[in-house]
C-alpha cells in the first residue's frame, strides 16, 4: 500500500463523513502523531504534511547531525558521516531531514491507522452532532420518517442525521407512514453508550409555542408575548397573549383575518382545538377568560388555597367543564387555581336538565330515565324511589345515589 493509495482511502472518508478538508488534515495529522510518537518516542521530531485535495501525504523525520560515535539515540540524531552521505555540505549541529515512508511502517501498523482514523473520524461526528443538536433544542425540524415502530419513530434530517420521535411525543391522533415529512421540536439531546440521542416532541407547549412564532409576525418580533400556554395533545390547548402596544389586538393578530393563521396550526396539530385569551394580571378576569366560552355569574377567590369557586347559570356548566373536562382543566391550569364549578344559586329554585349531572352520573343512567319521561331532576324527585326502581331496569342502589345528587342540587 503506498502513499497515494492510502491518502485516497483517507478522502473517502472525507466525502461521506462530509467532514470539511481542514478536519480531516487535522485527525490525519493527530492519527500520524501518535503512531509516530509511539515507534521514535515523544522527543523525536516530526513534520507531517497532508494534503486532501490532491493526494500529498508527507512525513519528515529530523534528527541533529552529531560527531562520529556520539550518537547517543538514533531517533534523535544521526552521525556526520551517515549524513554527509546523503549532502555532503552538512555540518555538525544541522538538522538532517528524512522522509518517512509507508513502507517504513508495519502492515498491522497500517491497519491500526486506518482503524484510528475510523474512530477518530465517528468520533468527531458525534461530537458534531451533538454540539450542532444542543443548540437547536427548542426548535422546529423537519425531517422523513425513515422507521415506524411500536414505540417511536426513526426520522431522518436533511443531512441524514437520526431522530426520535417517542410515541408518548405524539398526538394521539398522529400517524406517520415511511416517507412522510415531520415536523416537531427539539426537547432534549441525549448521550447514549457515548452516542447522541435527539428526541422530538410534537405534545410539548414549546412546539405550539414555534408554531405561533411562525405563522404570527407579531409574536415572532416580539410585539405579542406569549405568557403560557397549556394542552391536552390533539383534543385542546389554551394559550395567554399579551401586547405591549395598544394598537395591537394580540387575540386578532394571533387568530388572524377568518382564522387564517390559526387554521394552519389547528391542522398541523390534528384539529386541535386553540383558546386563544387575553392575558391579565386581574385574577378574576383572567379566570373567567380561561373558562370561556361558559359566561360567569361571580367567582370567588381564595388566595390562600388558590381555590376559585365559579357560579354560573345551569346551561353554562356543561361549557365550562367542556369535552372530556379538559376546558376547566386546562383553565386551571392557566390561571393556578383550582376552580370549582357551581350553578348559581339565584336560579337554584328552577329546575335542572338531567343531562347537565352527565358528569356525576352515567350517561346509561339518565337515559333510562328519560326512557319514562323523567327530563329534569325535579321530575326525577317528584317520583317515590320505590316507583323509580319498578318502573326502571335500575337497582334500588342506584336510584338512591341519584337521588342523593339531585337533591344535593337544591339544598
Amino acid at each position: 500500500m503506498d502513499t497515494i493509495n492510502l491518502v485516497e482511502t483517507f478522502s473517502e472518508f472525507k466525502e461521506f463523513k462530509n467532514i470539511d478538508r481542514e478536519t480531516m488534515m487535522r485527525i490525519l495529522e493527530d492519527v500520524f502523531h501518535n503512531l509516530l510518537i509511539k515507534n521514535y518516542g515523544e522527543e523525536a521530531k516530526f513534520d507531517i504534511i497532508v494534503n486532501i485535495d490532491n493526494g500529498d501525504f508527507e512525513i519528515w523525520h529530523y534528527r541533529e547531525i552529531v560527531e562520529d560515535g556520539a550518537v547517543e539515540d538514533e531517533n534523535l540524531q544521526i552521525s556526520f558521516s551517515d549524513a554527509i552521505k546523503v549532502e555532503p555540505d552538512f555540518e555538525v549541529g544541522e538538522d538532517f531531514s528524512e522522509q518517512v515512508g509507508l513502507k517504513d511502517f508495519g502492515r498491522r501498523e497500517i491497519l491500526t491507522i486506518r482503524q484510528n482514523l475510523v474512530s477518530k473520524i465517528l468520533e468527531y461526528e458525534k461530537d458534531n452532532i451533538y454540539k450542532k443538536y444542543k443548540e437547536k433544542v427548542g426548535d422546529i425540524v423537519t425531517g422523513e420518517v425513515y422507521q415506524v415502530w411500536k414505540k417511536e419513530i426513526l426520522i431522518l434530517d436533511d443531512e441524514g442525521i437520526e431522530l426520535i420521535l417517542p410515541k408518548s411525543e405524539q398526538i394521539p391522533s398522529d400517524y406517520f407512514r415511511k416517507g412522510d415529512n415531520v415536523r416537531a421540536v427539539v426537547i432534549s439531546v441525549e448521550l447514549r453508550s457515548n452516542s447522541p440521542v435527539i428526541i422530538l416532541s410534537r405534545t410539548s407547549p414549546v412546539f405550539l409555542e414555534r408554531l405561533f412564532e411562525a405563522e404570527v409576525p407579531e409574536v415572532y418580533d416580539g410585539l405579542i408575548t406569549i405568557k403560557k400556554i397549556v394542552r391536552v395533545p390533539g383534543e385542546r390547548a389554551k394559550i395567554a397573549v399579551e401586547s405591549y402596544d395598544d394598537r395591537i389586538d394580540p387575540v386578532g393578530a394571533c387568530v388572524g383575518m377568518k382564522g387564517s393563521r390559526i387554521h394552519g396550526i389547528v391542522r398541523e396539530l390534528k384539529n386541535e382545538n386553540i383558546d386563544v385569551i387575553n392575558y391579565t394580571t386581574n385574577e378574576t378576569l383572567y379566570i373567567q377568560r380561561a373558562l370561556s366560552p361558559a359566561k360567569i355569574t361571580s367567582i370567588k377567590l381564595d388566595k390562600e388555597s388558590d381555590r376559585a369557586e365559579v357560579y354560573m347559570k345551569p346551561d353554562q356548566v356543561s361549557l365550562a367543564i367542556g369535552k372530556g373536562g379538559f376546558n376547566i382543566k386546562l383553565a386551571g391550569q392557566l390561571t393556578g387555581y383550582e376552580i370549582d364549578v357551581y350553578r348559581d344559586s339565584d336560579v337554584e329554585t328552577e329546575d335542572v336538565d338531567l343531562q347537565e349531572f352527565a358528569d356525576e352520573i352515567d350517561q346509561w343512567i339518565i337515559d333510562e330515565l328519560k326512557t319514562i319521561g323523567c327530563d329534569t331532576a325535579k321530575s326525577v324527585l317528584d317520583i317515590d324511589p320505590a316507583d323509580l326502581v319498578s318502573r326502571t331496569d335500575l337497582e334500588e342502589e342506584t336510584i338512591l345515589e341519584v337521588v342523593r345528587i339531585l337533591t344535593a342540587e337544591f339544598e
